[in-house]
């Protein structure tokens, strides 16, 4: 058995469930789950019309490169949304869904025969996926927390130098999961020029980029490479997914850019990974990735939802509306005295509402957890049920 799979966490939805282990919930209340990050708004009927036309591919092989028309829908998608030229040909792929690619992508690019042993950088709280792909690609995590006076923003400058000139590869996920923040040109331009010195591979996770709050969208490592004269797109790979702008968790679809030596390489490890895209997939991507309408709308959903529960919400908690994402990203009451996974329990027990314990997200550093004493509430569900499930904690708490 490859001793590697010893070193890896339990999920933390596997962890929420041993919490309320136990636990019988007030049958007065229906339970409501802010739990997990799953889109439950309707999937568009034309994406489904589409898969259902697809059905014929079902009986081919695919490449794992796909077919040129469906990368030229991810191309046009890029120029329509950042105003990037990319080479359909050579600098993008697709992938099942942003999970799949951001494990496959570490196995790709780190070497674990170098000495002193190789580093990946992760943001601190962090989607589990990056800690699980860095050990299992026989690398050192290394967990850059983030500050909350700062907007949640990631602390590059704490890094040490000799953890830099270990780094090999770094995950970005902006708009970030679960604090919702988006990171400025500042600090893309910082990454950068420590990439180009000690040479790691930038990979930003940017499957929340279409679920925005404000008029200018979020900026995408793509766009701001770009305008950094940097359009060979070097040591950088965005990923992207049509899950959360589509609501079709299930479909298992997005693509990845950027630099085309690494796309390249990823390429040959697919093909032996055995991870290409049905035809019959590929068919209802392309209907998503080249409509807008229905991103539109959705993001509407979205922005009437949080502009509902966020006000009820904010007198109770350390709460305000994110930059993106779906997420609240709560601070429990001082009364909690930072027991987030006490406050989840019972709020659970009391009022069958499932939150997630903040401390689930994130590695203790120096005796320090960056997500202990905060939640976070995936607003993934329609407007009444968010809305009641907010009431109930605002009852919760003051009560």
């Amino acid at each position: 058995m490859n001793p590697l799979l010893a070193k890896l966490q339990p999920y933390p939805f596997e962890r929420l469930r041993k919490l309320f282990a136990g636990v019988t919930p007030n049958p007065e209340f229906t339970p409501i789950s802010l739990g997990i990050g799953e889109p439950k708004h309707p999937t568009p009927s034309f994406i489904k019309d589409a898969l259902v036309a697809g059905m014929d591919a079902l009986a081919v092989y695919p490449a794992t490169a796909g077919d040129l028309e469906l990368r030229q829908s991810f191309t046009g998608w890029l120029q329509r949304r950042y105003g990037l030229s990319l080479d359909a040909a050579t600098q993008v792929l697709p992938v099942n869904g942003s999970r799949e690619a951001l494990f496959a992508l570490a196995q790709t690019v780190v070497d674990a025969s170098r000495s002193p042993a190789p580093v990946v950088l992760s943001p601190n709280p962090f989607y589990q996926i990056y800690e699980g792909a860095a050990l299992l690609a026989g690398a050192e995590p290394y967990y850059v927390p983030s500050v909350p006076a700062r907007n949640f923003a990631v602390d590059w400058d704490s890094v040490p130098a000799d953890v830099w000139a270990r780094t090999q590869l770094v995950f970005v996920c902006s708009p970030g999961n679960p604090t919702g923040a988006v990171m400025p040109i500042g600090e893309w331009e910082k990454l950068f020029a420590l990439s180009d010195r000690h040479g790691f591979v930038i990979a930003a996770d940017e499957c929340y980029s279409e679920i925005y709050f404000r008029d200018e969208p979020p900026l995408g490592g793509l766009e701001a490479a770009a305008s950094l004269g940097r359009g060979d797109f070097r040591n950088l790979i965005a990923l992207t997914s049509l899950s959360k702008r589509s609501n079709v968790p299930g479909l298992r679809s997005g693509f990845v850019a950027g630099d085309a030596a690494i796309i390249k390489s990823f390429l040959l490890y697919r093909t032996y990974h055995g991870s290409a895209m049905s035809g019959t997939v590929a068919a209802a991507s392309m209907a998503a990735w080249d409509d807008e309408l229905h991103v539109v709308d959705n993001r509407a959903r979205y922005r009437a939802k949080f502009a509902a529960v966020t006000p009820l919400l904010e007198p109770v908690l350390d709460v305000r509306l994110p930059d993106a994402s779906f997420y609240l990203w709560a601070g429990v009451p001082a009364s909690w005295q930072g027991d987030d996974a006490g406050f989840a329990r019972a709020l659970y027990a009391q009022y069958n509402v499932t939150v997630l314990p903040g401390s689930f997200l994130a590695r203790d550093v120096a005796g320090t957890n960056p997500g202990r004493g905060r939640i976070r509430m995936a607003l993934v569900a329609d407007t009444a049920e968010c809305t009641e499930a907010a009431k109930r904690i605002v009852n919760f708490i003051q009560n």
